[in-house]
């Protein structure tokens, strides 16, 4: 009898109209997680003004956040391999949603603090989306297809944080009298965009197919043949894991790497709730995954801590030169006009990054792609080890980042095809929730040194991190370009 897998499926019926459905779907989430971290820009002063808080506590409401999606991360990860990946995304974005309306409510400082930080948490569960979306691309050109998908979803996310500018800019021209809690709750509302389409939002194949849910993935298929209207293969469909097996492993880390037929699904094979996570941490570190997992969880460890950091370095390089340069004790510029030019110069920084590493995932592959444009950003960079003219200090941060973004992107890319279905939620999420590590560290390098007049030494170590990434790219043990997902 004739078989197929979902990847023979997705390669005869090719990329189409569901594929870009899926995309679009996966976009509005982005529009809403977007808008919540631009909001991170404008909150901030307008909480302190009115409740008379230092500082550090103003401070304190961004990095909240991103401790948040830190835990989101790792959560959200792991519901999504054990519940499904539309559950997950449907249940993050309510929570995100949900919080952001609560957090409006705010009687105080410390309840506001605790409310965004469960804002991060259903932020954290962004990284689903990518994952969701690649599972239903055919694995030829798939490289550049989800260099499109995050071009695509950086547009969306440009569009959130310039809908988040627009909402502050009436804010402060057109109804000055608004609080900040009204743009807490406008920057909510578009979660609940997602809601009227989750009843015809599919679920991953390849994820029915890990829970031996063979009949549910035929339907997707036959749901994706019908709209792209081209033919699925002749047979049956099968799933089976492309990875060896480590038998020396302990039984729980072998449950989750051996071969899926059609028949009978037992406890063994599947993740009860008590244990889950932990049998899947450990499968992780098994010995057939460990060395990719320990490099992914560096290489995302090091791309947040340079993107988040070129980020920071864009609005705060330039005012640091002239102060130390003078003199001066370093003084944060507080006019509006400069913080949305930073902001929009920052958003189209990552366009050229994307174009280029579109054309050079399929051409150089995975890895090669990585460390070509890890080590281009430290050519970037290393001329800012000495103070430079504001306008050449822009370019070199704007080409930094573009190869800072291009990197990042190709790793989003290269993380899920490494990993088995049955895990691969659970791995990206811990390497991402790793990685939001580096942009709470950052801050401490991209702005404490700087005020300190230290900008070589934080040059320096940016270096330092983006080199020893770039190596670790290397060592990468699989090249996963053109390779099946299975």
């Amino acid at each position: 009898m004739e078989t197929y897998t979902t990847d023979n499926a997705l390669a005869a019926m090719g990329f189409g109209k569901f594929q870009a459905l899926v995309l679009v779907y996966a976009g509005m989430g982005w529009v809403a997680q977007s808008m919540e971290l631009n909001l991170l820009l404008f909150v901030g002063p307008l909480v302190r003004e009115e409740w008379k808080i230092s500082a550090h506590d103003e401070s304190l409401l961004s990095s909240i956040v991103f401790f948040g999606m830190l835990i989101g991360a790792c959560g959200w990860g792991f519901v999504s391999d054990k519940y499904g990946r539309r559950t997950c995304l449907l249940f993050s974005a309510l929570f995100a949603t949900g919080m952001g309306f609560i957090s409006a409510l705010s009687p105080n400082y410390l309840c506001l603090m605790a409310l965004r930080f469960l804002v991060g948490v259903g932020v954290g569960g962004g990284h689903v989306f990518s994952s969701w979306f690649l599972e239903f691309v055919p694995a030829q050109n798939r490289g550049t297809w989800m260099i499109v998908f995050f071009l695509f979803l950086d547009s969306w996310h440009s569009l959130g944080g310039f809908t988040c500018i627009g909402i502050r800019l009436i804010h402060f021209v057109v109804i000055p009298s608004l609080s900040w809690r009204w743009l807490l709750a406008f920057t909510a509302l578009p979660c609940f965009l997602l809601l009227p389409f989750f009843g015809i939002t599919p679920e991953s194949p390849r994820y029915l197919c890990a829970q031996n849910r063979m009949s549910d993935a035929t339907l997707v298929l036959e749901r994706i043949s019908k709209t792209n209207q081209e033919a699925l293969p002749p047979g049956i469909l099968t799933y089976n894991h492309g990875i060896e097996v480590d038998h020396n492993a302990p039984t729980c880390e072998i449950d989750h790497l051996l071969p899926v037929k059609e028949k009978k699904c037992t406890d063994d094979n599947a993740m009860s709730s008590k244990s889950g996570s932990v049998a899947a941490l450990r499968s992780l570190l098994s010995r057939n995954l460990r060395r990719s997992t320990l490099l992914l969880w560096f290489v995302f460890y090091a791309n947040t801590f340079a993107y988040y950091g070129l980020v920071l370095l864009t609005s705060q390089l330039s005012d640091a030169n002239r102060s130390c340069a003078s003199g001066l004790r370093y003084v944060k510029s507080e006019q509006d006009a400069s913080l949305y030019k930073d902001t929009f110069i920052t958003s189209l920084a990552e366009f050229p990054g994307l174009i280029v590493s579109a054309v050079l995932v399929e051409w150089l592959g995975r890895k090669a792609t990585m460390w070509c444009l890890l080590f281009t950003c430290c050519g970037f960079l290393g001329p800012l080890v000495f103070h430079q003219t504001e306008l050449w200090t822009t370019a070199l941060l704007f080409g930094a980042r573009a190869c800072a973004m291009g990197s990042f992107t190709v790793l989003c890319l290269y993380a899920p095809e490494v990993y088995p279905t049955s895990i691969c939620s659970t791995g990206v999420g811990i390497a991402t929730a790793i990685g939001r590590i580096g942009g709470i560290v950052c801050p401490l390098v991209a702005v404490g040194m700087l005020r300190s007049c230290h900008q070589m030494e934080a040059i320096v170590v940016f270096e330092v991190v983006l080199c020893l990434a770039a190596i670790a790219c290397m060592l990468f043990p699989v090249e996963t370009k053109g390779r099946d997902m299975n």
